[in-house]
Formats: structure tokens, C-alpha cells, sequence
């Protein structure tokens, strides 16, 4: 029996020093020219950098098709006309004013819901982001119609086409970020794709943070099939309070001993605010021949980067088993 508890002993120790070695990887990511590209085909500004091999017309309708729908999703389905001048930087951030009331039968269009920002609007508000918090998590296809589904799966194929697998590989390697797939240069996977975290070295987590206003920026999440790697209390919106104080907010939420951060995007405010982070920053390029851009970002080379600012855990190991 003393033998038996022994053994018990060493297991949860040898667990405990498991948790303890395993590292939180918090991948802090940009949207637009980072994992979507928009901005860049409404304004033409994609096609150019091909030097004449891309239709820049083609981009722009593409992009104006994107807009439509996004605009239409959000008025029809995520209150946006009624919400658009009550932008916060993320949904959580009304839910000290939600009651809990059950919204089975509850009436948006009739409750009286604008200004002034008394508490009584602050709750109505509250009730908005805990529906459109739920509607995230069904995900589009048990919120469309089969016709709005069939148009939205041929925009995204016709835009994935003509951007040379950007969507698809982008999304692809969210994944494997978020340990959905494994990466075929580097990772540990079960045979269904999904890699076990309790074995494996590295936990990860991927968080949003974009200067869009937060409405359209779920939309886009759902629309560019990124929802299932990207929780919706983890999309940040720095419309207003700027990437820094997001990311001062994402520290201070996943900070630890154990935990490190990597941003990656295209813009000058997100490598400032790495920088004043002390958080390595990868920046993506989407002209042709660029070093980071999808296809071909890959789980090693954002490895360089982590470990350049945090060191290298298998030299650290290394180094302790010798």
C-alpha cells in the first residue's frame, strides 16, 4: 500500500513539472492584409503589386462584393445599424450590465434602446453582445439561409482563387497555430489532425486584434471561415483605445511564467506596439517574393522569432539534461 502511494506520489509530480515546463503561446494577430485581404482589393493596391499579372477591376469587385455582404450580414443579423455608435473593444466589455434576462422572446426592435448611455441602455447594449456572442458561436450556416450560404462559400472560392490560396492557407495555418492541424514541418498530432495538449510542449492561443470596429470584425471572422480558431471574446477592436492598450489588456488577461506572446500583422501601430511590448513581431508582406506572407508562413519560422526574444526551450532542455 505504502509502495502503491509512492508510485501515486511520483506520477503527480512528474504531471505537475509536465504543466510547469509547458509553455503558453499567445499568437496576437492582425485581420485586414494579415489574415484577410480586403482593404487591399477594394483599393486596387493588391493587383498593382503584381506588376500588370493580376486584374486590378477583377480585385476591386471582389472586394466591393466582400463589402456588400459584410454591411448586409451585420444590419440584418448583428444589430449593427442600431449598435454602429456604441463601438466597444471587445464583447465582455458590457457584461457587468447583463442581468441574465432570457432573450428567447425579447423584442430588439421595440425595446427602446439609444441614448442616453444610462444604465438602463447599457443592460439593452449588454443584451445585444450576449446574442451576437451566441450567433458567433452557431456559426453562419445555422444562421443563413441555403441561397446566402451557396453565394458566400462562391465568393470566397473565387476570391481564394484569385489571391493564390491567401484565405485557405491563411485559415490553414491559424489552425495549425491553434493545434487544429498539425504542421508538417513541426508538431505532434494525433491521427485525426487534433494535436494532444497534455503530451504536447506548447499551448496555444490566438487572439484578434484589429483597428476595425468590433461588429464587422466578428463578421468578417465568420464570413472569412476563421471562427473556429478565434474565439469571440478573443476579437479586440483598437478603433478607438489603439493596439497598445489592447495589448496591454491581452497581457495582463493571459500573463505567466510560462506564457509567450507573438504579433503578427502588416501595420507600423502593431509593430510599435510589440516593440513596446517586448513581444517579437512578425510583420506579413502581400506583394510577391515577400518573406512572410501566405501561402508559405510556417509554425518554425514564427519558432525563430519566439525564440529570439524568449530563447530556445529545446536548447534550455538540452542544456538541463546534459
Amino acid at each position: 500500500m505504502a509502495e502503491s502511494s509512492i508510485i501515486s506520489d511520483q506520477k503527480v509530480e512528474a504531471l505537475e513539472k509536465k504543466g510547469m515546463d509547458r509553455v503558453t503561446k499567445v499568437y496576437v494577430w492582425d485581420m485586414d492584409e494579415t489574415l484577410i485581404l480586403l482593404k487591399s482589393l477594394l483599393n486596387g493596391t493588391y493587383a498593382q503589386a503584381f506588376n500588370g499579372l493580376k486584374d486590378v477591376q477583377k480585385g476591386m469587385e471582389i472586394g466591393r462584393m466582400w463589402e456588400k455582404h459584410i454591411l448586409q450580414i451585420c444590419d440584418d443579423l448583428f444589430f449593427y445599424e442600431q449598435i454602429e455608435n456604441y463601438n466597444k473593444p471587445f464583447l465582455d466589455a458590457m457584461s457587468q450590465n447583463d442581468d441574465g434576462l432570457d432573450l428567447s422572446n425579447y423584442d430588439f426592435n421595440q425595446d427602446g434602446f439609444g441614448p442616453p448611455s444610462d444604465d438602463v441602455n447599457k443592460r439593452k447594449l449588454a443584451y445585444r453582445h450576449r446574442t451576437i456572442a451566441n450567433k458567433y458561436k452557431q456559426g453562419l450556416h445555422n444562421i443563413l439561409d441555403q441561397e446566402m450560404i451557396n453565394v458566400w462559400e462562391e465568393l470566397y472560392n473565387l476570391t481564394d482563387e484569385y489571391t493564390d490560396r491567401w484565405l485557405s492557407s491563411a485559415r490553414a495555418f491559424l489552425e495549425q497555430c491553434s493545434g487544429r492541424k498539425e504542421d508538417p514541418s513541426h508538431g505532434l498530432a494525433s491521427p485525426d489532425g487534433i494535436i494532444n495538449h497534455t503530451d504536447a510542449k506548447f499551448e496555444p492561443i490566438n487572439v484578434l486584434v484589429t483597428s476595425g470596429s468590433l461588429i464587422p470584425s466578428l463578421v468578417k471572422c465568420l464570413l472569412f471561415r476563421l471562427d473556429n480558431s478565434i474565439a469571440h471574446e478573443n476579437v479586440y477592436s483598437s478603433w478607438e483605445v489603439g493596439k497598445p492598450q489592447c495589448f496591454q489588456w491581452i497581457k495582463e488577461r493571459f500573463d505567466g511564467p510560462n506564457v509567450h506572446f507573438c504579433v503578427i500583422g502588416d501595420g507600423w501601430e502593431e509593430c510599435e506596439g510589440a516593440q513596446a511590448m517586448r513581444w517579437p513581431f512578425v510583420k506579413i508582406a502581400m506583394h510577391p517574393g515577400g518573406d512572410h506572407r501566405f501561402p508559405g508562413l510556417t509554425l518554425r519560422t514564427l519558432g525563430y522569432y519566439f525564440a529570439v526574444v524568449y530563447g530556445d526551450p529545446d536548447t534550455e532542455n538540452n542544456e538541463d539534461e546534459s
